[in-house]
């Protein structure tokens, strides 16, 4: 859709305006079941299928509490520096919307498991900035509504909706910053930085997938403008539901120049909810926000208060796993990459993958290469992240040995991970099909390098006189002959040998 709402430029905007965010992330953790009851959480299952009295909030069904749940939201929170509370308990958060079957949601209110903390992300020129964290409390998901017979997908404009109560109970973390302040000019940067950041963090833990295209996590955007030089925050909007990276760079810049236009025509911001539009990145009012006492939070009375023992605090963070950004520090060194391009392979979604190719036999150079030319030519052709390409890490190890000990030359190499990607089998399989092999055979060799130097006499006399740098034309005429299969460097050697030349 298009909309038409007034903005002034980004830059204006920022002349007069400076930027305050809070980032809501919500993520949806791992676990085989649901948050209070035994439900399955696998994905794909017929709609409805997996639910009970309790995830559906029927009368005298009683929640249960999901140990992983807890433990995952334990590590997230060390993982931030949160500190975790010594006893905490679960509230009802009060609304009524039809994918809440019990008409409250189980959340936690003013007592959350893990508070105060902060996470470090890099910005592209490698300024490092410290985003502030509030709390991160544990909740469970809502069910689904689908809007048919409308333009859109939602309800304005529908003509019924669907519900399925398979996802209703499914444990989440919503992690709440504290105001972002300071990030002026680059806020959408910030914001882009810190969601890609907690992601790689929350991967880094193995308590979620985190894939955003799936819901998995999602961030709502908080963004209000206060004129420069003033310490008092603005009315606040809040867009819903943004589910990419890129998405949450684009809303933050909208919103910053939506604000701005609205402010300097002498306008009132609007506290509200907004919905973001990703086919032109702009957003569209939703519904009037509400405060926290209009969902009349209370104790759950039918669960008993978390009270994780220090013992077990300490025994969960000392199993945490590297930090990514401490990781990616080392493996920067380790590989002897500049910042610049570690960041291109961080955004590029490349470093377990080169790690794993390293980890399989192949030099960090090579692996490198190999992921961060041809296979990422071939994602972006295809519109398809690295890791979902047909060829794993190994795989490419082997391509890299091939081309390390001489049967392979890189024009050879690129056929074969051609043929892999096609699922022709794995990179001999593809060199013994496709007769890829160097040819190595000396006598064979020779026989190309004189059949060349008898069918471009005139170029030989030239190398004769000293002029080696001829010899690139006798190197592409075999070259040829042998369907590019031959070795480059070992036919010069051998033409200059061949006409009694040195490369001196």
């Amino acid at each position: 859709m298009t909309v038409t709402t007034d903005l002034v430029s980004y830059e204006d905007a920022l002349a007069s305006y400076d930027p305050v965010m809070g980032l809501e992330v919500h993520v949806e953790l791992g676990t085989r079941t649901k948050m209070f009851c035994g439900c399955s959480t696998e994905l794909g299952a017929e709609p409805n299928s997996q639910t009970c009295p309790t995830c559906l909030g029927l009368p005298g069904s009683l929640p249960v509490m999901n140990a992983v749940g807890v433990e995952s939201a334990i590590k997230i929170g060390l993982a931030l520096h949160c500190e975790i509370a010594e006893w905490c308990r679960f509230a009802r958060k009060n609304y009524f919307y039809p994918d809440m079957p019990k008409n409250f949601q189980t959340s936690q209110y003013d007592e959350p498991i893990a508070f105060n903390g902060y996470l470090d992300v890099q910005l592209e020129d490698g300024e490092v900035f410290r985003v502030e964290i509030e709390r991160a409390h544990m909740e469970e998901d809502t069910g689904k509504s689908t809007h048919v017979g409308g333009a859109t997908g939602r309800i304005h404009g529908a003509s019924h909706s669907l519900l399925d109560y398979n996802r209703a109970g499914i444990p989440l973390i919503e992690i709440v910053t504290k105001p972002i302040v300071g990030a002026g000019d680059r806020a959408p940067e910030v914001a882009k930085a810190y969601v890609t950041e907690l992601r790689e963090l929350i991967r880094a833990l193995g308590v979620s997938a985190a894939r955003m295209e799936m819901g998995q996590m999602r961030c709502d955007v908080n963004l209000s403008l206060r004129p420069n030089g003033t310490e008092k925050f603005g009315t606040r909007s809040e867009t819903k539901n943004v589910n990419s990276l890129r998405s949450v760079e684009r809303a933050v810049r909208f919103e910053v120049m939506r604000h701005a236009a609205v402010l300097s025509s002498g306008g009132t911001i609007v506290q509200e909810t907004r919905h973001f539009h990703e086919e032109d990145g702009s957003t569209t009012s939703g519904r009037v926000k509400e405060e926290a006492e209009d969902y009349r939070y209370f104790p759950e009375p039918d669960l008993v208060p978390v009270a994780p023992s220090r013992e077990w605090v300490e025994e969960l963070r000392a199993v945490l796993p590297e930090l990514p950004r401490v990781r990616r520090n080392r493996l920067r060194e380790e590989w002897g990459v500049a910042e610049h391009d570690m960041q291109s392979i961080l955004n590029a979604g490349a470093v377990d993958l080169i790690e794993a190719t390293i980890a399989a036999g192949a030099d960090s150079v090579s692996a490198r290469k190999w992921w961060m030319g041809e296979l990422a030519r071939n994602a972006n052709e295809a519109g398809t992240s690295l890791d979902e390409l047909a060829i794993t890490p190994e795989q490419v190890a082997r391509v890299s040995a091939l081309v390390a000990d001489g049967s392979l030359n890189d024009k050879l190499a690129r056929q074969v991970i051609e043929g892999v990607l096609a699922g022709e089998g794995d990179p001999d399989t593809v060199v013994e099909k496709r007769g890829l092999k160097v040819v190595s055979d000396e006598g064979a060799l020779g026989a190309a390098v004189d059949e060349a130097i008898a069918g471009n006499a005139a170029i030989a006399d030239k190398i004769r006189a000293g002029k080696v740098a001829a010899a690139g034309a006798l190197v592409g005429a075999v070259m040829k002959a042998t369907r590019g299969q031959a070795d480059a460097a070992r036919v010069k050697e051998l033409i200059l040998e061949k006409l009694g030349v040195s490369e001196g």
